[in-house]
């Protein structure tokens, strides 16, 4: 009886912290896309410990809307992790800062996630990279689109072999613009400021482009990077791009990233062409395919991705805790990322000087 009783014990002892909830903090308040971690109370995969933000403004700001105990608040990153000890910590503020966060956390064996892209920055992409291998930590990069049935419908059907050897990408992302869409006066700081995002619309929506067709590809670099980038609006965006086109060559396919601060209308689309057939990834769950020339175009409505790939933090919390092992070609993985980075830096440069960029 004994013995049954410690072995339940430690059944139970094991299923309770299994499915205890993952700590998890947050580093700066400013991107606005934060609010989502304030207002996912109806899932219990993570507990928020403590909130890293050096704007009085912002932190009276989230206290009064969501309600927030002020003792969850720090000024300083190292008292916060320190004083908190996190689990993991996922970062919304500047781009330029994800490195500053992984060198707080990694040290500390604290993962890491990060809105899109990386880093600004290939040499902060990499050290970001050395420093979660040296420390045995994740670091995540979330993308909006990661989350697509659609992109992951594609995907399968080159798996398959269903479109042949991809031939052309066309990626297209973007919005009326972060100040037509109403963002907050922090984040449009961030968005236009060359040093913290990088670009203008050719970091904020290049980047999808370029991890989508880095995912397609199964890692493989492109061979050169030609840009072009322009201000239709510069009364409004004085110092980034709000337009910019990217074509990215390989030596048996290209893509064409179109990422925009003047679309009508917000979109997140990708069309893939291989040398049997097409798919266009229309929406998250809407996909137009056409397998042969035979054929007739055919359009797919399917169901989201199920649980966790709708949710970042739930992602975040299942590979915390081991439940989700990331490939090496994964859309939130650094290699994917990483080599992200490389591309958009590369976009700069050929925008700035006018000529392709040829990658060693």
């Amino acid at each position: 009886m004994k013995w049954f009783f410690l072995l339940t014990f430690g059944i139970w002892s094991f299923a309770a912290a299994a499915q205890a909830p993952v700590r998890v903090a947050v580093a700066g308040l400013s991107h606005g896309h934060v609010g989502w971690i304030f207002n996912r109370k109806e899932k219990k995969d993570i507990q928020l410990v403590g909130i890293y933000e050096t704007n009085p403004e912002l932190v009276a700001e989230f206290a009064g809307k969501y309600k927030l105990d002020r003792k969850l608040f720090y000024n300083d990153l190292a008292k916060m992790l320190e004083e908190t000890k996190p689990e993991a910590v996922s970062a919304f503020g500047a781009i330029s800062d994800h490195v500053a966060v992984v060198r707080a956390c990694a040290p500390r064996k604290v993962h890491v996630m990060v809105e899109k892209p990386l880093a600004t920055t290939l040499a902060d992409a990499k050290e970001i990279a050395q420093l979660a291998s040296k420390h045995q930590i994740q670091v995540l990069t979330n993308y909006e689109t990661s989350w697509y049935a659609s992109n992951q419908h594609v995907r399968q059907l080159v798996e398959e072999g269903k479109l042949g050897e991809i031939r052309k990408v066309m990626v297209n992302d973007g919005h009326q613009g972060p100040k037509e869409i109403g963002v907050s006066k922090e984040f449009f700081a961030i968005l236009t400021d060359p040093e913290k995002n990088g670009a203008g619309a050719l970091t904020d929506f290049g980047c999808y482009g370029a991890n989508l067709m880095t995912w397609l590809l199964n890692g493989q670099r492109p061979t050169s990077v030609t840009a072009v980038a322009h201000q239709n609006k510069p009364d409004i965006y004085k110092n980034v791009d709000d337009e910019a086109s990217i074509i990215l060559q390989y030596p048996k396919a290209q893509c064409i990233i179109q990422a925009s601060w003047n679309w009508s209308f917000a979109r997140k689309d990708m069309e893939v062409y291989g040398n049997k057939g097409y798919a266009i990834a229309v929406n998250p769950t809407t996909i137009r395919q056409r397998l042969s020339e035979k054929s007739p175009e055919e359009t797919l409505k399917i169901s989201p991705r199920p649980d966790p790939f709708t949710d970042p933090f739930s992602v975040l919390a299942d590979v915390v805790q081991g439940r989700l092992q990331l490939e090496k070609n994964d859309l939130y993985g650094l290699p994917v990322n990483v080599t992200v980075v490389e591309i958009l830096e590369a976009a700069r440069k050929s925008a700035s000087e006018g000529k392709t960029v040829y990658l060693q």
